[in-house]
């Protein structure tokens, strides 16, 4: 049953479903949680000690690596559906869910991620009012908050940036949110800040797990994590002053450090800032998105979707690496198909970020020291900032290019938007959010569609709002251009 924005699967509360199972006998591991019991907890229980905060905490995060964007389906993961929906990606097999997605042809039933988020956001906000609440010594009680913090900041994150201006839910209590209006996006981002700085207050410096231990793993957030995404916050809110200050305090950080190529997407790696780990032992997903033993060669009738593979690298993404770019190689797969019949052989690219079928010994990465460098640069850039060149070419020189030195602050921010298109392909949306958030979404995307083939009209730059949200919020408008 789905969590829709009006939570009438809630009302019987105070009654806590706790999710995800809630025995996976690997989660002590893989998010260094506390034991989790089964069944549902009455809510007055839930919070009276550490073990008990910890289990619904962890419980979100479990629910993170099969929801909120980096679920292992290809239909759920916000890397791979947002690299196909904008100009990073291509779909290899007509008329499947991948082509739906890469030829702008989105209705709300493709369109999960709104009754997806709202529905983790109750539970984070159950969390914040319970560990608020409670009576109980909880030790811990500022990593569980700010934890919970980060959450909801993040899920406000992404609402706001797939479909425009969004109700900023703030209760569990489903009767409130079933009558919240639309925010402008400016307030939305205005509580994803001020979340991040209360993530930010009550994060421990160290990464810590379940029992409120230090630990080597990082996928649970740390007040590193929550100031890199408070840099992405105030970058995308247009407060470069702030996203500077924020993304030095990252960069500055010891924890982190740029590292190999190779290296970069190795379970807790130093340039990562906070990864999502999957609830048991497994390999990447965008292992299986892109590669799934695929060999190098395929003879017909074979193709791609034989290894389950339904998108490669498009054309243009491939054309923009420079000459010598070692992400060009380090980074993509190529694969020859035979010729069969009239069709030639041709080389086709797919995403090669992730490359070991081995179960974790990579991690999905949504935070990355690489991004704080680029965003800083950008913040620098619009500052007029004579140093906003020395981040960018911090990326350039890991990828074997030469520095370089825009004359002009236009050219050094086209400069650092090609930077970033390619450092972060097919990672979790930048491309498709920053040319929206930098007024160049139709721009590209009227050049892009002819290709796919597809029509781009502007009003799809925000997705559609399920149709049943609409109906039982009076006050919850739909996007335009779709039909409800």
């Amino acid at each position: 049953m789905k969590h829709r924005f009006h939570y009438n699967i809630l009302k019987k509360l105070p009654v806590i479903a706790i999710s995800c199972g809630i025995a996976f006998t690997g989660c002590d591991k893989y998010l260094d949680g506390t034991q989790l019991p089964s069944g549902t907890i009455e809510a007055g229980d839930v919070y009276i000690n550490d073990n008990m905060a910890s289990t619904v905490v962890t419980g979100m995060f479990i629910s993170i690596s099969q929801n909120a964007g980096f679920g292992g389906g290809s239909g759920s993961n916000l890397g791979y559906v947002l690299g196909l929906y904008a100009d990073e990606l291509r779909s290899t097999l007509s008329g499947n869910f991948a082509d739906i997605i890469f030829k702008n042809a989105i209705t709300h039933s493709n369109s999960g991620y709104w009754s997806g988020y709202y529905g983790m956001l109750f539970t984070a906000n159950a969390a914040i009012r319970g560990i608020n609440n409670s009576t109980g010594n909880l030790v811990f009680k500022n990593q569980w908050l700010g934890e919970a913090y980060f959450l909801r900041a993040l899920y406000h994150f992404y609402l706001v940036n797939m479909y425009g201006p969004v109700p900023i839910v703030l209760t569990p209590d489903y009767t409130v949110n079933n009558r919240l209006s639309r925010s402008p996006v400016a307030d939305v981002y205005k509580q994803i800040i001020a979340d991040l700085k209360l993530a930010q207050s009550m994060l421990p410096e160290d990464y810590t797990n379940g029992y409120g231990a230090a630990t080597s793993s990082r996928v649970r957030p740390n007040k590193g994590a929550a100031t890199a995404l408070l840099a992405r916050a105030y970058l995308y809110s247009g407060d470069w002053e702030n996203a500077e200050i924020q993304a030095t305090e990252v960069i500055g950080n010891n924890r982190y450090d740029t590292v190999a190529l190779s290296n970069v997407f190795l379970a807790n790696s130093k340039e990562t800032i906070w990864a999502v780990a999957q609830r048991a032992p497994a390999r990447a997903y965008e292992y299986g998105f892109y590669n799934g033993g695929m060999p190098a060669t395929i003879t017909p009738p074979q193709g791609p979707n034989s290894f389950s593979v339904f998108a490669s690298a498009s054309e243009n993404l491939v054309h923009d690496f420079e000459p010598g770019d070692q992400r060009f190689t380090e980074w993509l797969r190529m694969t020859t198909i035979l010729a069969s019949g009239t069709n030639p052989a041709r080389e086709v690219y797919f995403p090669a970020k992730y490359k070991s079928p081995a179960n974790n010994v990579e991690y999905q990465v949504p935070l990355r020291l690489a991004e704080q460098y680029l965003i800083r640069a950008e913040a620098r850039a619009m500052q007029n900032k004579g140093n906003a060149a020395g981040d960018l070419n911090v990326i350039r020189k890991r990828a074997g290019l030469a520095a370089v030195q825009p004359g002009n602050q236009t050219a050094l921010l086209a400069a650092i938007a090609k930077e970033k298109r390619i450092e972060l392909f097919a990672e979790y949306g930048h491309r498709f959010f920053d040319l929206k958030r930098t007024g160049k979404l139709d721009e590209v995307m009227k050049l892009v569609a002819p290709t796919k083939p597809a029509t781009w009209e502007s009003f799809m730059a925000n997705w559609p709002i399920p149709p049943n949200d609409i109906l039982s919020n009076p006050n919850l408008t739909p996007n335009p251009g779709y039909a409800q």
